[in-house]
């Protein structure tokens, strides 16, 4: 199986010209998330570009990959939606969005739109101590999480890392009993509680929605 999140994925033929058509710029770890929704919404006006999900380890990095991309696909779509939230840019990928004239999924991270960005930020007030995962972050465990904080060559890190988290909360995007084992175990290999919320997909399906 073709790996979506890491590599740039395209449909429907980008560099066709097309009328009425929107483009969907989105990061890589959504990309399973808004097939899924486009095959159950029949959203056939829309199609999806991915940058890698990694560039959420250099978030330095997104603001000018987004702003790439759409310089090289604007000419082909009516319209272009960054599926991205601030995602650690600091307001310079909002900054960058208005100044492209194009729009953004509001929030300030995947966390806080799935769960919805009103209830995100009422809960995160008594939630300080929560380290979350979505569906493809407990997929993306090893690479994103252990081997990025170097866990796996120096599991004595652990403490540092997470002595001040109290559990860890699966943010779940589908209803797969394997995904919500695989979460259990990484709330056990971080020594913290384990919470699962059947979150869905939150704003980021409002957003695109409108679209």
């Amino acid at each position: 199986m073709t790996n979506i999140n890491d590599a740039e994925l395209t449909e429907n033929g980008l560099n066709d010209l097309a009328t009425g058509r929107v483009l969907l710029i989105a990061c890589g770890a959504l990309a399973r998330e808004i097939l899924d929704l486009k095959k159950a919404n029949h959203w056939d006006h829309m199609d999806l570009t991915c940058l890698p999900a990694k560039l959420h380890l250099y978030p330095d990095k997104i603001t000018e990959a987004v702003k790439e991309a759409v310089a090289k696909h604007r000419a082909d779509y009516d319209e272009i939606f960054i599926v991205y939230a601030d995602c650690g840019t600091g307001g310079l990928l909002q900054a960058a969005c208005d100044d492209m004239g194009v729009q953004m999924v509001a929030g300030p991270h995947c966390y806080s739109f799935f769960e919805g960005n009103e209830q995100f930020a009422v809960q995160s007030e008594s939630e300080f101590t929560a380290f979350y995962l979505t569906d493809f972050l407990v997929r993306q465990f090893e690479a994103f999480v252990i081997k990025p904080m170097g866990l796996d060559r120096h599991p004595e890190l652990r403490d540092m890392y997470f002595g001040n988290y109290t559990k860890l909360v699966y943010q779940a995007q589908t209803n797969d009993p394997a995904l919500t084992e695989k979460a259990k175990e990484a709330a056990k290999t971080l020594g913290l509680a384990f919470e699962r919320r059947q979150t869905g997909y939150g704003d980021l399906e409002v957003a695109l929605k409108a679209l």
